[in-house]
């Protein structure tokens, strides 16, 4: 390879990376206009959605329609979230692209406060197509906000996990 096409391949590497960032965030801006359909639609065929903890938006989804119905969730248990990305990290080439993102949440809750947090994810993508999203934040500041709507009435907000299973059953998540 010659100095030149080395200098190319950088080149390139350094604007797709610039490239995934601004479709990152963008899509953040998306979820928080209430557009969260884009981000599922960004989805490989075949993927794994983890969000970590034991609460009503944790657990492990595989197909489109489970998305769905955990982002319907959060629209009924926390509706109008409000995503500022702080930080994106891009690394690797367009068929192996490895993405790291720190991001901050807020939306306000029944009680005339906000749920504010900052979650962390960890995405694998191919080609474009995101195959495994890993999400972590201070579970211990969600489930304090979970406890809040579930005081006001919203059940689900105690509800176990969004499973594939529920998902192709068609059968309802709700508390």
């Amino acid at each position: 390879m010659t100095m030149r096409q080395n200098s190319l391949g950088v080149e390139f590497l350094m604007v797709y990376h610039l490239v995934v960032k601004a479709k990152v965030r963008a899509a953040f801006g998306e979820i928080s206009k209430g557009n969260w359909e884009s981000m599922v639609d960004s989805l490989a065929p075949e993927f794994t959605y983890r969000f970590y903890g034991e609460h009503a938006l944790s657990g492990e989804r595989r197909t489109h329609a489970a998305m769905r119905l955990w982002w319907e969730r959060i629209d009924r248990i926390m509706p109008n979230p409000r995503f500022e990305v702080q930080d994106i990290v891009v690394a690797g080439w367009p068929w192996n692209t490895t993405v790291a993102t720190s991001v901050r949440v807020r939306t306000p809750l029944p009680d005339g406060s906000y749920y504010e947090n900052v979650v962390n994810q960890f995405m694998k993508m191919r080609w474009a197509r995101i195959y495994e999203v890993r999400t972590l934040e201070d579970t211990v500041v969600l489930q304090r906000a979970l406890d809040v709507v579930a005081a006001s009435g919203v059940e689900e907000a105690h509800a176990a996990p969004i499973t594939d299973e529920q998902a192709a059953a068609g059968r309802s998540v709700r508390g």
